[in-house]
């Protein structure tokens, strides 16, 4: 039988020490997309001045402690509503399925820094929930306890509540993938519906729910407003400290080339738990797709209650509560000005999601072509960035593209005498640049997921029939790939939307986004104008979730 390695290359007709023109163009692709962080890391070889053993010897031990202590928490308690949610909503019928399929993905239209800060500001101390028991009980600051957001658990419990529609939709797009003849069958061997799930369907739709729980370990890791307003000192918040606190870029890139060696060890970890397993489940209509089990009475009950906590206390609550400040208060400057902010951030999150759903399929498909040790740890490699702190991408975005611009400057003007100033820095194209850069780990792994779902067969018979490489990606993969490709695009979207640090630095002079109005009025502890434009992005982010949704579905 014809390997997985000897298929490939007989699918490019290349030998296998050559490149074939998708698989050198990818890697151009991605040696463009690793110039900002290698500029950033390079800097490690150079001297700190001492500030690193320093911080070695003070809170590194405790920025490594808190990370992995969040990753690990954060990880398990998104993975299981994830894939509980995900599972009750492919496999079951109950009242209120319809609804949840798409409520329980509205958490991600919730910036975690906003979360953050509702939940504190309302269970506080100084709150009106631990006011209110107080006052009711009688009681003092000594007679009672209760559990504290400003803490390592209570970062655990908030990301989690953001984070865990990653597992989600991934999860549940596995599950509604899935052969209902394989369930039957395994029904048929005496397997309880328990068991059927535990020893079938959890196996095979393993690999998505990895890949879910890797976005999940990286956007861990790369918080940075939510940890900073909580108290919780991580490698994220100690890389802002050293370079922006302390003016020691030097030393902040050594702590973001130790994150990064984080990110690398979830991604090998991932792929050993994995171990290379692609499933053929149902894909063109070979047979029956998963059929839907109906409850009733106190299972249905249950299944609605699971679904419900999730939803409440990661939407509803919070955003409630925004809606509330926002009717009491709100942005002094409401107005016409806040359609500017909106058009800006769905500009920049729609364009970008478009630019990396591209490039992701590309990059995949070239992969798919030829395979091979180069074009997978370039891959991998790229996907780094998605767990350097957005700040520090800028920095590294804005160094070999300020280069660009005052070599262009210089030649015309020693050439021609005219002056063509900052061609990229300070532009849309620095932007989206910079998103590209740290969120392609987004798009790439979920397409990639989804293109390991179709098997080397279909290729082979296309491209018997005739087909083109590309012939056989528009016609033949691209369909396949819808549901992938819907996912990924509400990954990146709803990121992009809520992104802060590089559109910070990065945006072009006067070009606010919502992001931007929410945090700068929240930093400075005016929650009550900031729950305007907080409500905006989670309006504007509901939207594309219910719609794709539906797609997905359909």
């Amino acid at each position: 039988m014809m390997s997985t390695i000897d298929l490939k290359h007989r699918l490019s007709g290349l030998p296998r020490w050559r490149l074939s023109p998708w698989t050198a163009v990818a890697v151009l692709i991605i040696a463009i997309i690793l110039l900002p962080v290698v500029t950033v890391l390079s800097r490690v070889f150079v001297s700190s001045g001492g500030v690193w053993a320093q911080l070695a010897d003070t809170v590194l031990p405790l920025y490594v402690q808190n990370s992995l202590i969040m990753v690990g928490g954060v990880l398990t308690l998104a993975t299981i509503i994830g894939v509980t949610t995900g599972w009750l909503v492919a496999a079951y019928d109950f009242p209120g399925r319809r609804v949840f399929e798409w409520a329980l993905m509205l958490p991600m239209a919730m910036p975690a820094y906003v979360i953050a800060y509702v939940y504190f500001d309302r269970l506080s101390y100084w709150g009106p929930v631990q006011t209110w028991l107080r006052g009711f009980f009688g009681w003092d600051r000594s007679d009672y306890w209760f559990p504290q957001m400003a803490s390592l658990p209570g970062a655990v419990f908030l990301m989690a509540l953001v984070l865990y529609p990653y597992v989600y939709l991934l999860s549940r797009a596995a599950f509604l993938s899935q052969s209902q003849d394989m369930m039957d069958s395994a029904r048929a061997l005496g397997h309880s519906r328990a068991s059927v799930f535990r020893r079938v369907a959890l196996p095979m739709a393993w690999p998505a729910i990895a890949a879910g729980a890797a976005f999940v370990a990286m956007e861990t890791l790369a918080e940075y407003g939510a940890m900073v307003h909580l108290g919780v000192q991580t490698m994220t918040t100690g890389i802002f400290r050293t370079w922006f606190g302390r003016g020691a870029p030097v030393a902040a890139s050594q702590l973001a080339a130790l994150l990064v060696c984080f990110v690398a060890t979830a991604f090998f970890i991932e792929r050993v738990i994995r171990g290379g397993r692609r499933f053929d489940t149902n894909r063109g209509g070979r047979s029956r797709s998963l059929k839907r089990m109906q409850l009733g009475g106190g299972q249905a009950t249950m299944a609605a209650v699971i679904c419900t906590v999730p939803v409440l206390l990661g939407f509803l609550l919070p955003a409630g509560e925004l809606l509330r400040l926002s009717i009491i208060a709100g942005d002094p400057f409401w107005g016409p000005r806040f359609f500017a902010f909106i058009r800006n951030s769905i500009t920049l999150a729609g364009g970008a999601a478009a630019i990396l759903i591209c490039l992701a399929i590309f990059l995949s498909y070239a992969r798919r072509q030829q395979g091979g040790m180069a074009i997978s740890g370039a891959m991998q490699a790229a996907s780094m960035g998605y767990a350097m702190p957005g700040a520090v991408i800028a920095v590294g975005v804005l160094v070999p593209l300020g280069y660009f611009d005052n070599a262009v400057d210089s030649f015309m003007r020693g050439n021609f005498g005219v002056s063509t100033g900052l061609l990229l820095s300070g532009t849309i194209v620095a932007l989206m640049f910079a998103y590209v850069v740290r969120y392609l780990a987004v798009a790439l792994k979920t397409v990639d997921t989804a293109f390991q779902r179709i098997p080397y067969s279909m290729d082979d018979a296309a491209r018997n029939l005739g087909e083109s490489p590309s012939g056989v990606l528009m016609r033949v993969h691209v369909p396949l790939l819808r549901r992938g490709v819907l996912a990924a695009a509400i990954f990146v979207f709803a990121d992009i939307m809520k992104e802060l640090p590089a559109t910070i630095i990065l945006r072009p002079f006067n070009f606010d986004t919502l992001a931007i109005r929410t945090f700068r009025l929240a930093q400075d502890g005016r929650l009550e104008e900031a729950s305007t434009s907080a409500l905006l992005i989670v309006l504007v982010g509901i939207l594309p979730v219910i719609i794709l949704s539906r797609a997905m579905n359909r």
